[in-house]
């Protein structure tokens, strides 16, 4: 018997539902698994897409974009590919999410969270670099996490691996962002007060970099500032930034997107 995808059942049964006048959104409202690792389990041949998901722990299921590649299925947290969707939002954004996530969007700290915190599995978060000359890069860090909104989402990543180099934990010493919490234009969590770079001095690090993210004094990694296009894209201080790759001068790059695979079932 031909084995039967998740995504092709979803289909016959959106049409199922047409056909009898039923509306289709309340399809997207079944989980159709926990991550997109386990629907690629589940399912060897489930194409990328869009599906719906709900983590151990989620109140109800949220819609994700999943990458299936051949070591697993990837949700995506953040797509960047243009500067029409503004990442420069308030606290509350950032919580529940932006975009579309189809496209460029942010999928919410508080579905990250849902995602990570289970103590029955490790996560791998992967970050992908585009620049505007045809290249590209990437950052692997094992056990992957962030904490409640209590701890205002702080950052946990574990071994790192990748060609784009660590910027998380900084281009030199004293700006590591793991173990930072998360920080926005109206929620101050970065550890400036105020923070010495030569000259000058700076309160916030979101004022200089843009985009709400996990800032360390400031740090060298941020791909929430300002999108910039070809040929205006390097010296700023805010824009799409991983300052262990195309140093020395701040590059903001063409297109980002991060993602997380469950790598560990206990």
């Amino acid at each position: 018997m031909m084995k039967i995808t998740v995504r092709m059942m979803n289909v016959w049964v959106r049409l199922l539902f047409m056909s009898l006048g039923v509306a289709t959104y309340q399809i997207n409202m079944l989980a159709q698994g926990t991550d997109c690792t386990h629907i690629k389990i589940r399912s060897k041949l489930a194409p990328s897409g869009i599906y719906s998901i709900q983590p151990p722990g989620a109140k109800k299921p949220f819609q994700v974009y999943c990458v299936m590649l051949k070591d697993g299925g990837w949700t995506v947290i953040q797509r960047r590919t243009g500067g029409k969707l503004s990442f420069d939002n308030k606290w509350n954004k950032y919580k529940l999410g932006f975009g579309n996530v189809q496209k460029d969007h942010w999928l919410g700290l508080e579905n990250i969270y849902a995602l990570t915190k289970s103590k029955q599995h490790k996560a791998t978060l992967r970050v992908d670099l585009w620049d505007f000359e045809g290249g590209s890069a990437f950052a692997k860090y094992q056990n992957f996490n962030i904490g409640s909104e209590k701890t205002a989402y702080k950052l946990h990543v574990g071994k790192y691996k990748g060609t784009a180099g660590d910027a998380i934990r900084g281009a030199y010493a004293g700006i590591d962002q793991n173990g930072y919490g998360f920080s926005t234009n109206d929620r101050d969590n970065d550890g400036c007060s105020p923070c010495i770079f030569g000259d000058i001095a700076v309160n916030e690090c979101n004022g200089e970099s843009g985009g709400g993210w996990w800032f360390s004094r400031c740090g060298t990694a941020n791909l929430h500032g300002n999108w910039h296009s070809k040929g205006k894209n390097r010296g700023w201080a805010s824009g799409l930034h991983w300052l262990t790759w195309r140093a020395p001068e701040p590059y903001s790059a063409k297109a980002t997107r991060m993602m997380v695979k469950i790598t560990e079932q206990l």
